[in-house]
Order: structure tokens, then C-alpha cells, then sequence
């Protein structure tokens, strides 16, 4: 059977892209390797699917060409992806700008998408991954992993829960045959390469070389860093706020965040590291060291931080220098202030000079930590990099090199901060792409590029 379209991956792009196609009037096919839909939107915001933000700006999005995310929101914003939800049944429940259905459950976004591809008549091939795509028009070759037969599901299942040596149906192997599906029109929706458990394993870049389209490096984004240093271990579990900015070791600013981190015994997470990974992550791969400065006290000058630390001093008459620090910072921060500066952190405070003192509030001024290395693929919300945006038509999604395949989602060059701006991305890029891509056009020629 062919299809006016078909879309290779059932994330939040490809289902959104699924809707805008079908309601064009095209007969729409999603071809997903999982075994249901909407996956990786299911694990958004802890469960709740912040699935978009008030505030919109270009730093919100990053790619080799910032200007391209920002055409394609134009063509399909906040209030457009609002009012879509709404209108699906999604009541939006707003807390700072961020937007998440009333329900607080990501999977009532996914059950309404999934209503609207069934109202709209979408077929779906689950467990199929898309391997290679051929002529004439697109001829979509999968491998279908097909699961043990329904009768033998109850014996491998049999036995009591938590009982020893039980086998499961994960513990089989699948059987897999080659399956072909044809349409006019090819979107790609796969993903990156974060959290491949969720469906996101890196193949839609193999499928994008095919039709000879560049692909930006990807490297892991919104994730946490890797440090080599001691004091990893010793800070491990401390959860404190501060301001924080990425640099190269020859001094240039790549990125600084201000919010909650948190300590690890490999280095160090938080929302503002996250924010600030996909450039440490750029300038590692680039062979650059990359290195952190923390400032602890982001609401005080230096000078008023020595003000702090002498008022502290003069009033921690027989105490030590650690003992000083004591209700300023967590103890195990404050120990690694002192160890960092060189001093011991039993010096009786009221014997610091000046110079101490100063090199006291350099540290929590400017605490600085090496970076070795992202968390891997798995462990990242993101994908930098991707399918390079010069390559696509910003309107319509459409590829520059081969006329009616278009992309959508994380599989191109944009990835966004948190917040939901990935989800917006996705909304937005998949409705766009849906829309070019199920508009019906009136000749042979128009729908082949035949000439």
C-alpha cells in the first residue's frame, strides 16, 4: 500500500507532523522502532510535560544558525501550539511562563495526539526501523521486529514475580523480516542520539547522508559534566546556588547560567549546568580544556565579601578558620574554600592575614573546577547537532537537496534550553514540515519532481 506521506519516527515532531499531514487531507503513515508512541515525551518535566514556555527569545534555541529556529517558530508559535492543545483538550496550567496540561501528566499530551492521528485516520508500523530508503518516489525499507507469538507469551511469563531463573519476553530473541512501504512524500522524525532507550539512537543521520545532507557533529546537550578533580567526592550530594560560567583555557567565556547546582562525586549537575553543557561539550570536541568558574556569592562584590569575612572573623573570637565559615556555606563546601586557598582549616581564624582573607574570597568568588567530559548520550535531554539548517527551507521544512523529503524535530541542527523549549521546537518544526508536506499538489511532476 502506498501512502501520501510517510513519517519515520513517533516522537512529539513526528505525531505532530502526523496531524498537520492528515489534516491537509493526506493519507499519513508513522513507522516507529519502539512499540508505542510518544516515548521520550512521556519522560518530559518528571512526568508532567512542560511542553512549552511564555517566553520566547532567540537564546532559547541554539544552532550554527540562530535564525533559522526563530523563522520556524514565526510559523507556528507559543500561541498557535496553545491554542492546538487546547483545542485537542489539553488545558494549559501556566507557573512561571512554563505551560504544562492541567492533568500534570505527560501522557495526556500523548493521548491527545494519539486521538487526533486516529480521528484523522494515521496508520501506525511499530517495532519497524527504518534502514534504508530507496527509489522510485520513497521506498521505505524497515526491519519489523517481531515479537514471540501471543501463546508463548504466557509461558515465559509464567512463575511468580521476583521467582529465580524466570525467563522474559525481553529475554528472547525477535524475529525480524523486511518490510516496504511507499508514499510520495518522506518526513524524518527520528531524533538525535539522547536517550536511545526512548527511541533516539542516531539513524536518522545515516538516512539524512543519504539524500547527501550534512550533518553538524552531535554531541550530548542539557547534561551534566565530568570533572577530574579530588574534591568530586568529597562535595558529592551538596546542592547549593550559585552563578556559573563555561571557559576555554585560553580565557573566552563560552556560556554562564545563575541557579541550584548540585555536586556529584563524577563533577557536577543542575539546571544551570545543563544550559551551559552543549558548549563545554563544542569545545571539548574541538580539543579546547575547558575549565568552570563558580561564583557563590553571586549578589556580593569581592569587596564585600572580605567586608563579610572580617565581620565573620572579628566575631569568631577562638575559633577556627572552618569553624568561621560554619552557617555561610554547607561545611563541606566551606573545608574545600579553605583547602583550595592552601590553608589549613584549623588556623585560628583571628590569625588570618589580609592576604588570606582575600585569597578566601577569590575562591568563593571564583571557585574553579576542570571539565574532562559530558555525561554520555544516555544521560542527556539533547542532542547538539544534527541535519545543517542551510540545507532545509525554513517555511516548509523541506530539504534543498531532494525535493519532498522534509525533517522535523531534534534530527536537525537545533536544540533548545529547558524549559520546554525542545518540545516547542518540536511543535513547531513538525507542524510546519506536516503542513508542506501533506499539501496536496496537482500534477505528476509536482508530486515526483519528475520532469
Amino acid at each position: 500500500m502506498g501512502y501520501d506521506v510517510i513519517i519515520a519516527g513517533a516522537g512529539a515532531s513526528g505525531l505532530m507532523a502526523a496531524i498537520a499531514a492528515a489534516r491537509m487531507g493526506s493519507s499519513v503513515l508513522v513507522i516507529e522502532q519502539k512499540e508505542k508512541a510518544g516515548k521520550k515525551i512521556l519522560a518530559t518535566g518528571n512526568g508532567k510535560c512542560n511542553f512549552t514556555n511564555l517566553v520566547q527569545s532567540p537564546e532559547c534555541y541554539r544552532s550554527d544558525d540562530n535564525a533559522f529556529a526563530m523563522s520556524v517558530l514565526d510559523g507556528f508559535d507559543t500561541q498557535r501550539t496553545i491554542a492546538f492543545f487546547e483545542e485537542l483538550g489539553i488545558c494549559p496550567k501556566e507557573k512561571n511562563g512554563y505551560l504544562y496540561p492541567n492533568s500534570e501528566q505527560a501522557a495526556s499530551v500523548v493521548q491527545v495526539l494519539m486521538m487526533e492521528c486516529r480521528r484523522l485516520g494515521v496508520d501506525f508500523a511499530y517495532n519497524e526501523k527504518v534502514i534504508h530508503i530507496t527509489e522510485p518516489y520513497f521506498t521505505v525499507i524497515t526491519e519489523h521486529r517481531i515479537p514471540p507469538a501471543a501463546e508463548n507469551k504466557k509461558a515465559i511469563g509464567n512463575g511468580k514475580k521476583g521467582s529465580k531463573g524466570k525467563r522474559t519476553v525481553s529475554d528472547t530473541v525477535m524475529n525480524i523480516e523486511e518490510k516496504r512501504h511507499f508514499a510520495k512524500k518522506l518526513i524524518l522524525t527520528t531524533g538525535g542520539c539522547a536517550s536511545s532507550k526512548l527511541g533516539s539512537d542516531g539513524s536518522g543521520y545515516l538516512l539524512a547522508k543519504l539524500f547527501d545532507h550534512t550533518i553538524i557533529k552531535p554531541l550530548p546537550a542539557l547534561v551534566q559534566l565530568k570533572s577530574p578533580e579530588n574534591y568530586c567526592r568529597t562535595l558529592s550530594g551538596v546542592r547549593m546556588a550559585g552563578k556559573v560560567g563555561a571557559y576555554t583555557n585560553k580565557g573566552m567565556l563560552l556560556s554562564e547560567e545563575t541557579g541550584e547546582l548540585i555536586f556529584t562525586d563524577y563533577g557536577i549537575s543542575g539546571i544551570p549546568i545543563m544550559q551551559i553543557s552543549r558548549y563545554a561539550a563544542k569545545a571539548l570536541d574541538q580539543g579546547n580544556k575547558v575549565f568552570l568558574k563558580i561564583d557563590l556569592l553571586p549578589q556580593k562584590t569581592i569587596g564585600e565579601v572580605i567586608l563579610l569575612l572580617d565581620r565573620r572573623i572579628g566575631n569568631s573570637i577562638g575559633k577556627t578558620t572552618e569553624e568561621m565559615m560554619v552557617g555561610l556555606f554547607h561545611h563541606k563546601v566551606s573545608y574545600i574554600l579553605i583547602k583550595e586557598t592552601g590553608l589549613d582549616p584549623m588556623k585560628e581564624a583571628a590569625k588570618l592575614k589580609d592576604r588570606e582573607i582575600e585569597a578566601i574570597a577569590m575562591q568563593i568568588k571564583e571557585f574553579h573546577m576542570r571539565i574532562s567530559d559530558t555525561n554520555s548520550f544516555e544521560n542527556a535531554q539533547v542532542t547538539a547537532g544534527g541535519v545543517a539548517t542551510a540545507e532545509i527551507n525554513e517555511k516548509t521544512l523541506e530539504s534543498k537537496r531532494r525535493k519532498n523529503l522534509y525533517f522535523a524535530g531534534e534530527l536537525l541542527d537545533v536544540d533548545g534550553t529547558c524549559g520546554g523549549y525542545n518540545l516547542q521546537w518540536a511543535w513547531s518544526s513538525g507542524y510546519l514540515a506536516g503542513t508542506a508536506a501533506g499539501r496536496k499538489r496537482h500534477s505528476f511532476e509536482e508530486s515526483t519532481g519528475a520532469k
